[in-house]
């Protein structure tokens, strides 16, 4: 996995971070069981801190995303979430509001909307499909 850091985006490095292996992991690019790269070595190649590379790796575990075994790494969590359907749903909200928010500020229509996010969540499940046939 490749990640790609804009400093000038005004979104924390961690969070980038964080954004790109949840995105990796539902387009298919990283499955479960799949190592991550190692803290010093990812820190060094984005020219980062070890820190905010361990921060990013925490608050993912912190998310049930990933899991760390001492000694081997961080890998990712098998599918199944331990949160039941109703908490994974409330963790979505946030995101969900803000899109949502955007959106008719910029004057997009509901079924405009929705048809977008239809079309983005269709878009992650074809890519995921083509992921798992490699």
């Amino acid at each position: 996995m490749r990640f790609q850091i804009q400093f000038s985006s005004g979104k924390s490095v961690y969070l980038q971070l964080v954004d790109q292996v949840k995105t990796a992991i539902a387009s298919g690019a990283l499955r479960p069981g799949e190592a991550l790269p190692s803290i010093r070595p990812l820190a060094e190649e984005l020219r980062v801190n070890r820190n905010t590379v361990a921060k990013a790796y925490g608050e993912l575990e912190a998310q049930d995303v990933i899991e760390t075994i001492a000694g081997k790494g961080c890998f990712v969590r098998s599918g199944s979430s331990p949160l039941r359907k109703d908490a994974r749903l409330r963790r979505l909200v946030p995101a969900v509001d803000e899109a949502a928010v955007a959106a008719h500020h910029l004057q997009i229509s509901r079924a405009e909307f929705l048809d977008l996010a239809a079309d983005r969540f269709d878009r992650l499940t074809v890519g995921r499909e083509r992921a798992l046939q490699e």
